[in-house]
């Protein structure tokens, strides 16, 4: 049964409270590839922010880019009166309520070694904290403290940045900060490999730093596998060019070799469908005993495949002891998941996320639930 194949994953099951969104979530049981419906707005996408967060060990480049992504900053003014943007991070907390007493959770059902998230007024901190606080942020009254099995670091909050006047430009400058009997500021500890993919297409540097973790192994077999899902007869990846892009010019890319061509293509010349495979495909490479999220991880790949797609992705997933978690609005990938988490023999689990009052609750389906739905046509979204 499921249970007995999956005790080693990094999250059997899932607890959530006030992070985001979702007051009170709990999954009894995730599967090796975990499947997530929904209607919109029931927070299949904070789930998968809320992992990110765990495995990262709440480091603040992952609240940054929480943040930057949905635009969340707040209005403040530097020294000279002018206004900037800062990180809000009231928007982390379960209705913006960053109260002093109202933590964030994620982890285990048990409790277990749970990420928590809190905020701290500055004169709660000991002596030495605030010295060292004053000393990288003068201007921050309070801090988020972050605690995962004993150790505790400290984000100072909103950090003002003289240099910054557009939201777009937001520069983070805060500091972790751990208490310790010499007072350094190491990285959390333990924090799990993971790569987050869509709703969009990941950038082309993504793609080529990915590449490069897999560039002449055994895994390459894995993307021309991918690749060739499409019926597009491609024999061999590369990636061309050097640096960063700038200006929107130049940069690494990916190229392809279609057989019977003579000449390389860019690989996003082949449309959305095919990149996506790929990233998938690299990034399941690319984070072994780690995590992959996929958000609405229908967005480019024709329902006639879909059923190969989740065919890779638990084929790779077991491979590479990668636990999947995505998300979808499609009832076509609801039922290509179906029908290939019951094939797999017990490695793929479909959730439905519904609202109830102002929790969420979760509804699992069992192996022979998702046998009908495959068969069926039952809707589960």
């Amino acid at each position: 049964m499921l249970g007995d194949q999956n005790h080693n994953l990094h999250l059997p099951n899932l607890a959530i409270s006030n992070f985001r969104g979702i007051r009170s979530l709990k999954i009894g049981q995730l599967g090796r590839v975990t499947l997530l419906t929904g209607r919109n707005g029931v927070g299949k996408t904070t789930v998968l922010e809320a992992v990110r967060v765990y495995a990262a060990r709440g480091q603040e480049h992952v609240f940054q880019e929480l943040l930057v992504k949905r635009e969340e900053f707040a209005k403040a003014r530097d020294e000279d009166r002018d206004v900037i943007w800062v990180p809000d991070y009231t928007t982390l907390f379960y209705g913006r309520n960053a109260a002093n007493d109202q933590s964030i959770s994620i982890g285990l059902i048990s409790g277990q070694d749970n990420l928590c998230v809190a905020v701290t007024d500055v004169n709660d901190l000991s002596d030495e904290q605030q010295t060292l606080l004053i000393r990288i942020a003068p201007e921050a009254d309070k801090a988020l403290k972050v605690v995962y099995r004993g150790a505790e670091s400290l984000i100072p909050w909103s950090l003002v940045t003289p240099d910054v006047k557009n939201p777009q430009r937001v520069r983070f400058l805060s500091r972790r900060l751990r208490r310790t009997d010499e007072f350094v500021a190491p990285d959390m500890s333990d924090p799990i490999n993971f790569s987050s993919l869509g709703p969009g297409l990941p950038s082309n540097d993504e793609l080529a730093d990915f590449w490069d973790s897999v560039a002449l192994t055994s895994e390459e077999s894995l993307m021309l596998k991918a690749l060739r899902l499409t019926g597009v007869p491609i024999n061999g990846v590369a990636v061309v060019g050097e640096g960063r892009r700038r200006f929107g010019l130049g940069g690494r890319r990916i190229v392809v070799k279609i057989e019977g061509q003579p000449e390389r293509v860019p690989l996003r010349s082949l449309g959305d469908g095919v990149t996506r495979l790929f990233a998938a495909s690299l990034a399941l490479a690319s984070n072994r005993r780690g995590f992959l999220l996929i958000d609405e991880v229908e967005n480019g790949i024709h329902h006639s495949i879909q059923y190969k797609f989740w065919e890779m992705v638990m084929e790779a997933a077991r491979k590479f002891d990668v636990q999947v978690i995505a998300t979808t609005h499609s009832f076509d990938c609801v039922q290509a998941f179906a029908q290939a988490a019951v094939e797999d023999k017990a490695e793929g689990i479909l959730v439905r996320l519904q609202k109830a009052g102002d929790d969420i609750r979760a509804v699992e389906y069992t192996e022979e639930e998702l046998e009908i739905v495959s068969k069926h046509d039952i809707e589960v979204r």
